[in-house]
């Protein structure tokens, strides 16, 4: 992917340009941890934002149509962004367990084997705790599994 596009991407995911980092700087510096964390809870406000504006919709939404097929669409839809709501409650609770991650300074680096994570993955999905090899590792494990 071209350098352009890929900044244009995380950049426009929750408003942050990417952190460039400096020749000879340490991995996962004061610095480093304050661009996350401010990614972290840009991310959490656009999921609360999300869960209010639904539940909005569905008290302004709420009607009780005659025609079975109406009221059937309409449970659909309800149940769609319930089930929707409920990944990013999911999301959220990850977040807020990344943002501990961060305050005892275990942030950036792999559950399984120590080594960094490594700041682009960190900013394609910022509640990341494996590093590409283990997490390669996992879901080979679990198509293994699963038979998928």
């Amino acid at each position: 992917m071209p350098k352009k596009a890929e900044t244009a991407t995380v950049a426009s995911l929750h408003g942050f340009s990417p952190y460039t980092e400096k020749k000879g700087e340490e991995y996962m510096n004061e610095i480093q941890r304050e661009h996350f964390k401010k990614i972290l809870l840009s991310w959490k406000r656009e999921l609360m934002e999300e869960v209010d504006r639904t539940v909005s919709h569905m008290k302004d939404e709420a009607a009780n149509f005659p025609d079975p097929a109406d009221r059937a669409t309409q449970e659909e839809e309800f149940s769609l962004e319930l089930r929707t709501r409920d990944r990013e409650r999911k999301l959220i609770k990850k977040i807020d367990s990344t943002m501990e991650r961060i305050e005892s300074d275990d942030y950036g680096f792999c559950d399984q084997c120590g080594v960094e994570i490594g700041i682009r993955r960190l900013e394609a999905r910022p509640t990341a705790n494996l590093c590409v090899d283990c997490k390669t590792l996992d879901e080979i494990r679990e198509k293994q599994l699963t038979g998928g």
